[in-house]
């Protein structure tokens, strides 16, 4: 079980190919799942946590925009109403 701080400590290019054997294995549990009986069910489980935790860990480096505010949204539609674009 890789932890989050053990991702974090990984470069890009490793969280890359950590992500792409986890994907696959993950690919390969779900086919083994269908078509037979799991040794370990959790494993399922498992290999969709960490690839969650890769691409939180992936979108955190590569820095979210920032959100937008919903008051300013409805503030410029009430303007734009106001001058008759909207």
């Amino acid at each position: 079980m890789t932890k989050a701080a053990e991702l974090r400590e990984m470069s890009d290019e490793q969280l890359g190919l950590t992500l792409t054997d986890t994907c696959e294995h993950f690919f390969r549990l779900r086919i083994q799942a269908q078509t037979e009986r799991l040794d370990a069910p959790s494993e399922l489980k498992k290999n969709r946590r960490l690839i969650a935790r890769i691409k939180t860990i992936q979108r955190e480096r590569a820095g979210s925009p920032e959100k937008t505010d919903p008051a300013d949204t409805d503030t410029k539609v009430e303007a734009d109403a106001a001058n008759g674009t909207g």
